[in-house]
């Protein structure tokens, strides 16, 4: 049941509530393109595009490292202005990097981890990654560097892929096979990328640099929503922020293709202007206008996102493992048996994938209730 305010459901500490209800909204996006019951019947929507240009799909992961930068801001700069010791911060950093990574290797090696082919780049190592940089950035700088580090960032990335040239193939070339990025993917790590084709990985080295630039605007934004500013105005600032990005991204995108895989500098600045702008209006609805009770789902999963984001690729590696016997005598997989017999059997093939993936987010957000109404979350 839903609680008449959501103070109550925050979490220890001082929370910006409107951020966990973006977290939770961007996580949830997350599971429900991740599982759908069957990957050859989606909804346009909930597919990434195919190479250039963007889906919503394509819009949440680029959110979910922005709201990384943000937390970065509202969790550090308090403990700094507190006095806290600045080695005691950088263990810290190191030590939730070190198991973020961890977790990412143990989702892509489960079930036999096959080391001679194990794939080694990932969500959660890129995140590990940004976060690690991006806090060690903003511990170690002011926000005007802070600034010049992100846009410089996408500058070099856009001046590295379009005038030098992968082995092979021409300057520019920002094909899966022939752009810098995949080079270096296919040259540094061999055989441990991303099983499609193996000639790219979508959260691969060189393509990180411009994710880190995606997460230092979330932290920015943090030092804004921390400012003196009264509300309306941090509202404001966002939205306008949010207006300048998207369009500087989109007239960027004839010169370098907005492209998620790639992570393109135009793609950092257009999906990081409607993070800006998403969220001012999670901030004006729920911390300022006070309209909360249909956030609290996501307030649930956004206090425990990385405990989500494991758990759901858990249970689809173990529902992948387990088989029962379809009506021909084979085996097949129990994901496979639920979505048959349980969705295939009343709906279109499109319209049951998509009852699949909601029926799964339903499921993990009365799991994740569970924890949250004994206050239990899930640090790492």
């Amino acid at each position: 049941m839903a609680p008449k305010s959501l103070e109550s459901l925050n979490a220890p500490g001082s929370r910006l509530i409107s951020l966990d209800v973006f977290r939770g909204l961007t996580i949830a996006g997350m599971v429900l393109v991740n599982n759908p019951g069957t990957w050859s019947s989606i909804y346009w929507p909930l597919e990434h595009a195919e190479w250039n240009g963007w889906t919503p799909t394509d819009l949440v992961f680029p959110f979910f490292l922005f709201i990384v930068g943000v937390s970065i801001t509202l969790a550090f700069e308090r403990r700094v202005e507190e006095g806290s010791v600045k080695r005691d911060l950088y263990l810290k950093v190191l030590r939730r990097t070190l198991i973020i990574f961890g977790l990412g290797l143990f989702l892509n090696g489960l079930p036999f981890f096959h080391l001679s082919d194990i794939r080694i780049p990932g969500v959660l190592q890129r995140i590990a990654v940004c976060y690690l940089i991006a806090s060690l950035v903003f511990l170690t700088t002011k926000i005007r560097t802070q600034l010049v580090i992100a846009v410089g960032l996408l500058i070099v990335y856009w001046i590295l892929m379009t005038r030098i040239a992968a082995p092979g193939f021409s300057a520019g070339d920002l094909s899966k096979e022939g752009s810098l990025a995949s080079y270096i993917d296919r040259a540094v790590f061999g055989p441990h990328i991303w099983k499609q084709g193996k000639v790219y990985d979508p959260e691969g080295i060189l393509s990180t640099v411009p994710a880190i630039a995606t997460t230092m605007f979330g932290a920015l934004s943090g030092h804004w929503l921390r400012s003196e500013r009264s509300p309306y105005e941090k509202v404001a600032g966002l939205f306008v922020a949010g207006a300048v990005g998207v369009v500087i991204g989109w007239a960027w995108n004839p010169f370098f293709p907005i492209n998620k895989a790639l992570w393109t500098s135009s793609y950092v600045l257009f999906t990081a202007g409607l993070a800006l702008q998403l969220l001012a209006l999670c901030y004006w609805l729920v911390d300022i206008k006070r309209y909360q009770r249909w956030a609290w789902p996501f307030v649930v999963f956004g206090v425990n996102a990385i405990a989500l984001f494991v758990g759901t690729g858990l249970m689809a590696k173990l529902m992948g493992l387990l088989k029962l016997p379809d009506s021909d005598g084979t085996k097949i997989s129990s994901q496979e048996w639920i979505f048959q017999n349980l969705f295939l059997s009343w709906a279109s093939p499109v319209n049951a994938s998509l009852a699949y993936a909601i029926s799964f987010i339903v499921l993990w957000l009365f799991l994740m209730w569970l924890l949250y109404r004994k206050r239990i979350f899930i640090k790492v």
